[in-house]
């Protein structure tokens, strides 16, 4: 469970800022930085057993036969991505708490932060590709809440719609390649996935699931033409970009290109799609980061540069390649996020980052410049630093590579590199100084250290790359590759190797286009480019008319309609399968009907076409579906299914009465259609529809079942299974669990949507009125139906404490026994008003559906945190003297929620609705 833990770490943290705000900002950093600190210690426990080759897991159980498990993997490649998430993330933890303005809400700052790192957490420790993909949307969600951090900002909120949008449609590509990835490996697993390349490649849906996943990885790390969104997401604070757009986020891609690479890598289309969206990526971004002016902009295109870096070494498809790849993740997390922080901090003392108005401030801020200096240089690819040998890497793959145009292409990003690295130092921190608003100077230890920590392992990690990262990158290249990898990187290795003229070449050639950046400048700004943010919102606006006019064909407020559509496609649908598909016929004999059952079905029949004819009249047509539901629920009981009838008869009541109490807002008759074409096309539909339903119940009822029904599983398991004789509350509350789970949580919801919209028209001036007439006369609460109430109350509630408890071996439940007692407590509304029962109602509705939903899932999380799947019941025996025998099951306490839900829901809704009938004054 430890890698459990690790990945929930976060997301605790996150609770946290909102509590610990009031006692200052050192102390909301430090609480969130403990969480942190506390994933990166367990983490950092496992480094040995890592290091020797294993491989830690923790299964959890979810839903097996889905292939949805939380299960985690902790190998050499997450290893590295969860050192640089939690370590680098202490650092930007330490870094805002005196970056961002005392004005700023700092809470909500962290709380965000730590929903991100959270998510990035989770991505890199799954070992199920669908909680991957739950981890992957919420970074795009989380990072969208980070970017979007300054919503005063115009340029924030765009960069954010523009970062959500991108990797968000990048994003649903990849679930639908993951599911092809998982059909074709016959599971969702990991560890089950890996273990399939010859099976993956072979397969006719291997190009299908390969380039939806590739979607996803270059949306979600800026590749080609998916580049546009990180330069404006460049909008957000500092520390964010520094956290998310250097370290962390951007890499989210490369880590899943990383993950899948034993498997997906080797063939020509994974060779020439990776590859040249690398190279591209690498060479365009370089250029352009050339020619912009502020300081973020050209971090970013950078980024974006050294993101197409590592794509290119991963497509190679090489050992060398990936382990290449591997350490130049390491090397530019530590020398980008650095130069973000310090960015930053230029910012903060000289308030501009264009970079024509900056320079001379290697005097004015000296710690600030010999860190940027470092961490540029780094950048460039200048020895002795990291960035150094990581670029050497690189370029001696390319020299080995064909055709002649990739080492060409890297040669000459590698240049591009180095001229916009000196350029970013130089017109920076060089020549003269101009004349600043504020004089500038090195800001406070808690904005410099950090971005000095991550200078001293550029430094390191340059001169002993070995001692200080040659375990970490053996650990994580072995875990790409799915081989042992033991890596020999040094500064120095001869004149033979490609590599060092190739650099030679790039320095040389960056000096020359340094020297000739003015000429260079003028022909850049006289060439016409195209814009990506105005060809992006030229997109968007496209989609949103085209969605608009779509969404407004097919509905456009008349529900009548839209009801039309609906059942016209399953009409249609069904027509369709019917006369495609091979039929026989039936052989089943059909049930004899007595004429007692008759005349109750004809009633029935003769109810529901009388409710069509006068639907008009509101009130009446209510009392009409009243009989039929009445009706119905004895002919449930007829066919052998009291707990039908039991859960029809109770909501029937319910529903009317609350349905009775609605009307009183509403006129007494319904507006009448004029329209012949409306009136047939209605009674049209209605009969085929009607027709087809019965059609098909016709078939199922007569024909044998090609399958054996599930029903047969769920009698015969009901008692040793789940420990009760009623098969269909152990559906309810043991095997199908999960849906009654979902189905009271979206009942609840539905309770508060009806509160909230309540409460709007009680504080608004268009409230409505009750439609009453004028000179209604006689008292609304009759003394006899008062006190007939209240002597059936208690016989109601002893009614539902009784079906309740018997719910497990005969018909009843909690379902049941909420609605009995919703009906009893309705009762009271109805004879003695809103005002008495009010007065008399000591839990608030709104907790007693919390409290249902956290008993239902403190029950689920019981039996997850005992090693079983979740919702899943256990039961005993009891023997007390003087009782008999008894069963005690976990399954109550589950079926104890549904009752609180239940019970919360309809009575939330009933008060809501009686607050809304009585008479407001003023109004």
């Amino acid at each position: 469970m430890s890698l459990a833990l690790i990945a929930a770490l976060p997301f605790l943290g996150a609770l946290t800022p909102a509590l610990t705000e009031r006692f200052g900002r050192s102390i909301a950093t430090g609480t969130v930085a403990l969480f942190t600190a506390a994933a990166l210690l367990l983490i950092l426990q496992h480094v040995p057993a890592i290091v020797a080759g294993q491989t830690i897991t923790t299964q959890i159980n979810w839903l097996p036969t889905l292939g949805l498990n939380a299960n985690f993997r902790l190998d050499g490649l997450a290893l590295l991505f969860a050192l640089l998430i939690l370590g680098i993330g202490l650092l930007i933890q330490t870094y805002a708490c005196f970056y961002l303005d005392a004005s700023e809400p700092y809470a909500r700052f962290l709380t965000y932060l730590m929903l991100f790192q959270g998510a990035m957490l989770g991505i890199v420790l799954s070992d199920n590709l669908l909680l991957l993909l739950v981890f992957w949307e919420m970074t795009s969600l989380s990072s969208f809440l980070l970017i979007g951090f300054w919503s005063h900002l115009p340029q924030a909120r765009q960069g954010a719609r523009m970062a959500l949008a991108t990797t968000g449609a990048g994003g649903l590509a990849m679930i639908a390649g993951m599911l092809i990835l998982g059909h074709i490996a016959g599971g969702y697993d990991l560890s089950t996935i890996l273990g399939q390349k010859a099976a993956i490649q072979a397969s006719p849906l291997y190009l299908p699931a390969l380039l939806l996943i590739l979607l996803g990885a270059f949306t979600k790390s800026a590749q080609f033409p998916f580049h546009f969104w990180l330069p404006h997401a460049m909008a957000a604070p500092t520390p964010v970009s520094a956290y998310l757009h250097s370290a962390t986020m951007v890499k989210a891609g490369l880590f899943l290109l990383a993950r899948l690479w034993p498997v997906l890598s080797g063939t020509p289309e994974w060779f020439w799609i990776v590859t040249s969206a690398g190279l591209i990526t690498m060479a365009f971004a370089a250029k352009v980061a050339l020619f912009k002016d502020d300081l973020k902009a050209i971090l970013a295109y950078s980024t974006v540069s050294h993101l197409g870096l590592i794509t290119f070494l991963l497509g190679l498809g090489t050992k060398a390649a990936a382990l290449a790849a591997v350490f130049h993740i390491l090397c530019h997390a530590t020398f980008k996020a650095a130069l973000f922080m310090l960015a930053g901090i230029v910012d903060h003392a000289t308030h501009t980052r264009d970079i024509r108005a900056l320079g001379g401030l290697r005097r004015a801020m000296p710690i600030s410049f010999a860190l940027a200096s470092i961490a540029t240089l780094s950048m460039a690819g200048i020895p002795p630093l990291n960035g150094f040998l990581s670029k050497e890497m690189m370029l001696e793959q390319a020299a080995q590579s064909a055709p002649w145009v990739i080492p060409v292409l890297a040669t000459i990003a590698a240049l591009l590199s180095v001229a916009y690295s000196l350029r970013f130092l130089s017109y920076t921190f060089l020549g003269p100084q101009p004349a600043y608003a504020h004089a500038p100077h090195d800001p406070g230890v808690g904005l410099w250290l950090p971005p000095a920590l991550l200078a001293v392992l550029v430094v390191a990690i340059g001169l002993a790359p070995m001692a200080v990262a040659g375990w970490l990158v053996d650990a994580a290249a072995s875990a790409v590759t799915g081989e042992a990898v033991h890596a020999h990187i040094a500064l120095w290795h001869g004149l033979e190797p490609p590599a060092l003229w190739m650099s030679l070449a790039a320095i040389g050639g960056a000096m020359v286009v340094l020297g000739l950046y003015p000429r260079l400048r003028a022909a850049w700004d006289a060439v016409p480019r195209p814009e990506a943010k105005a060809m992006f919102d030229t997109g968007m606006t496209g989609l949103a008319k085209g969605a608009t006019a779509l969404s407004q064909g097919l509905h456009n407020g008349s529900l009548s309609r839209g009801f039309a559509l609906a059942l016209a496609s399953f009409l249609a649908l069904g027509l369709y399968a019917y006369l495609t598909a091979p039929s026989r016929p039936g052989g089943l004999a059909l049930t004899p009907v007595t004429f007692a059952v008759a005349v109750g079905f004809a009633l029935m029949m003769t109810a529901a076409l009388a409710a069509t004819a006068l639907h008009r009249k509101r009130l009446l047509a209510l009392l009409l579906t009243g009989i039929v539901g009445l009706i119905l629920s004895a002919s449930f009981a007829y066919l052998s299914a009291p707990d039908l009838a039991l859960t029809q008869i109770t909501v029937e009541v319910v529903t009317i009465a609350l349905m009775l109490l609605a009307l009183n807002f509403l006129p007494k008759t319904t507006p009448r259609k004029t329209a012949t074409f409306r009136k047939l096309r209605d009674g049209a539909l209605a009969v085929a529809v009607g027709a087809g339903v019965a059609a098909l119940a016709y078939a199922l009822m007569t024909r044998d079942a090609i399958f054996p029904p599930i029903s047969a599983f769920h009698m015969a398991q009901s008692l040793p299974g789940a420990g009760g004789h009623n098969a269909v509350n152990t559906i309810i509350v043991d095997f199908r669990g999960y849906d009654t789970y979902g189905e009271i949580i979206v009942l609840g919801i539905a309770a508060l949507l009806i509160f909230a919209l309540t409460e709007s028209l009680l504080g608004s001036k268009w409230a409505v009125q009750p439609d009453h007439a004028a000179g209604d006369s006689g008292d609304p609460h009759p003394i006899l139906l008062q006190n007939a109430t209240r002597l059936i109350l208690p016989m109601a509630l002893l009614v539902g404490v009784y079906l309740f408890l018997r719910g497990h071996n005969e018909p009843g439940g909690g379902f049941v026994a909420g609605l009995v007692f919703a009906i009893g407590l309705v009762l009271q509304y109805i004879a003695s008003g809103q005002d008495w029962a009010a007065a008399r109602r000591r839990i608030p509705y709104h907790a007693m559906i919390g409290a249902g939903v956290l008993v239902a899932s403190a029950t689920g999380i019981g039996s997850f945190l005992a090693g079983r799947p979740f919702l899943t019941s256990n039961y005993t025996h009891v023997h007390l003297p003087p009782f008999e025998d008894f069963e005690l099951a976990t399954a109550a306490l589950f079926d104890l929620g549904v009752f609180l839900c239940v019970l919360g829901a309809v009575m939330l809704a009933l008060d809501a609705l009686a607050r809304l009938a009585k008479p407001q004054e003023g109004r």
